[in-house]
């Protein structure tokens, strides 16, 4: 179809997609789905580079130094963007200085998934059961110390006043693996990886952390339908630029990304991820930001309550 207009900016060379992540991850996934998406409103490739490692820090120092002129981007999530800043003692950038947004394109909210060690079959079930038992002998697991996963644990203990021992892992494969074999009574996760296991009944859903019921699972209650409040936490996916970014080019990128999550081919493909396509004002760079400071609050009391501190 070609090039589509997108304003006075279009790009003169290849853009390069950092995804601070390794291939397979489901950044990088969003990335090869939008790229030759942006590429066709954009009028040149848009190629995805994955440069991982620190949790995305890598990744996202290289954006950080990259010259603003629109032919480097980044996909960030939680960890580059918003987390990492506040764990990492070192780190070479500082996301809310040297990054400017362009649009959010999906969050992914996190579940509670018991195994079938925990004889509940629903969030109030659970609560009961959890307090039934002495204080910090019911283990959660994440994918690791600092996930969102991680954190949404210290939400949930502060909000539901009990203390699930965070069990961290090497990743989300082997906690899964664990909660399956019944070995481990219960994870947060993201729901695009529960979701299979709730479906085939090897593991159960029982609460959404998120302010509102996710269409994949509508009978599900949030979090906050049982009174545990200011307890959310997801994941998102954006587009970044190095600031600085004139703003003819920042208007031209964030149209270009608008227009692709306008399609409905593109917003299923996003879907099938378990993931909620961005509004259209989430989309905006205005919209982006505001959504960031909020996760970066957010991340900040959660690393307070989980008691970690810069590393």
């Amino acid at each position: 179809a070609g090039a589509q207009p997108t304003g006075s900016w279009m790009p003169e060379r290849p853009v390069r997609l950092i995804a601070p992540f390794p291939p397979g991850g489901t950044v990088d996934v969003v990335g090869r789905i939008l790229a030759p998406r942006l590429a066709e409103r954009l009028g040149q490739a848009v190629v995805v580079e994955n440069r991982a490692g620190a949790g995305g820090s890598v990744g996202g120092a290289e954006v950080a130094r990259a010259r603003p002129d629109g032919l480097t981007l980044m996909l960030g999530s939680n960890g580059p963007v918003a987390v990492n800043p506040l764990l990492q003692a070192h780190i070479a950038y500082d996301p809310l200085r040297d990054l400017a947004p362009i649009g959010m394109i999906l969050r992914v909210p996190v579940v509670l998934v018991a195994g079938p060690a925990v004889p509940v079959r629903s969030l109030p079930e659970f609560l009961a059961w959890l307090r039934a038992r002495p204080a910090g002998s019911v283990g959660a697991g994440s994918p690791g110390i600092g996930s969102s996963n991680h954190l949404a644990i210290a939400l949930f203990n502060a909000g539901a006043g009990v203390s699930l021992t965070h069990i961290p892992y090497r990743g989300s494969g082997p906690a899964i693996a664990d909660l399956i074999a019944g070995t481990l009574p219960v994870m947060f996760d993201q729901i695009a990886t529960a979701l299979p296991l709730h479906r085939d009944g090897r593991a159960r859903i029982l609460a959404v952390a998120d302010a509102a019921r996710s269409p994949f699972v509508p009978d599900v209650p949030t979090l906050a339908e049982a009174g545990i409040r200011d307890a959310e936490m997801g994941t998102f996916n954006g587009l970044l630029a190095p600031a600085g970014l004139p703003p003819e080019v920042r208007a031209a990128l964030a149209r270009a990304l608008a227009a692709v999550l306008a399609e409905p081919a593109t917003r299923d493909r996003l879907a099938a991820l378990g993931a909620e396509v961005a509004t259209a004002e989430q989309a905006t760079p205005q919209g982006f930001a505001a959504v960031i400071a909020a996760e970066v609050a957010r991340s900040r009391r959660a690393i307070a309550l989980a008691g970690l501190t810069p590393e």
